[in-house]
């Protein structure tokens, strides 16, 4: 009888003591939700290197033979690459040379999930300045294929009223699949005009 009461004052004990249970997102092999993947306004935070969604609500999705065709009509639509880079003291830090397509302008950062001031101010700029002050003016975004930081620079430049956006969505990879001609470019500098 002795014994049996120990085991059932153990029993008890144990489950008045349990700790509680840790949420899901701690627990090994389980995927944390998708909308903590993204910020309260939409953009995506992490794991910028996933799968993209077909399709973008708020630009036009475009392949390499589209761009292609885009850029024999108009030679000089804007290509706005927006792989990220590191930066220190307001220069952008890179140790190899960032390949992209011909004539295109790189913006680092821009499509982070979350920007800060100075690099907000940055996109806007050099958005006005590569449309011409025109919303209506088309460019093209991109960055690598499954990359979302063109998914969400795309995303910005709607929410800010441009209404003619390509997102090109296998970027570079795309190009270079299409043996097509990749070259060096630098960043456009924070304060570049």
């Amino acid at each position: 009888m002795k014994n049996n009461a120990i085991w059932l004052c153990l029993l008890m004990s144990s489950t008045v003591f349990a700790a509680p249970e840790p949420p899901a997102t701690q627990w090994p092999g389980v995927e944390l939700t998708e909308t903590s993947l993204f910020s309260n306004a939409g953009y995506r935070i992490k794991r910028f290197r996933s799968p993209t969604p077909p399709t973008h609500e708020q630009a036009t999705v475009i392949d390499t033979q589209t761009l292609l065709r885009m850029l024999a009509k108009q030679p000089d639509l804007p290509l706005i690459d927006v792989r990220p880079a590191d930066i220190t003291n307001g220069i952008f830090i890179y140790s190899a040379p960032h390949l992209s397509l011909p004539d295109s302008v790189w913006l680092p950062n821009v499509g982070k999930g979350v920007l800060d001031n100075d690099t907000t101010d940055y996109y806007r700029k050099h958005l006005t300045r590569l449309t011409e002050g025109d919303k209506n003016n088309p460019v093209v975004l991109f960055c690598r294929a499954d990359c979302w930081m063109s998914w969400n620079a795309a995303k910005r430049a709607a929410n800010w009223g441009y209404t003619q956006l390509y997102w090109y969505r296998d970027g570079i990879d795309g190009w270079q699949e299409a043996d097509k001609t990749l070259v060096s470019v630098t960043p456009t500098l924070l304060g570049q005009e």
